[in-house]
Formats: structure tokens, sequence, C-alpha cells
């Protein structure tokens, strides 16, 4: 909503700049779509790692009957 605000007063104040912006959004959107996808795909990644590394803590815990706190 504040994004709006701002086009919407950019528009009064230079209404070519916001419709440049208007046109220009999708386009950077959809260039920045791939580095997103990366982002997303690495963090599973590293979660998994996360995850394996501190699997034998999680497997003592569950055996020895402590709960995790957190």
């Amino acid at each position: 909503m504040f994004t709006f605000l701002l086009w919407l007063l950019l528009l009064v104040v230079c209404w070519p700049l916001a419709l440049l912006a208007l046109v220009v959004y999708p386009l950077v959107w959809l260039l920045l779509l791939p580095f997103r996808i990366v982002g997303i795909a690495v963090g599973g990644v590293l979660e998994l790692v996360k995850a394996i590394i501190l699997l034998p803590v999680t497997v003592i815990n569950a055996l020895s009957g402590r709960r995790r706190t957190a």
C-alpha cells in the first residue's frame, strides 16, 4: 500500500517518470526472478546441511527423552 501511495505521489509530481516506472517494474521483476529461485534453492541446501550436521544431537536428545527448548 505504501509503494502504491509513493507511486501516486510520483504520478502527481512527474507523470512521465511514473509511467516509465510502471512499464519498467515488471521487466526488472522478470529479470531478477532467476536470482530469487537460486536463493531459495541455496537456502534449502543450507537447511539440509544443517539438519544433517545436527542429526546426531537430535537423535541423542530424542533417545534420552530430552525436549528441545525454543
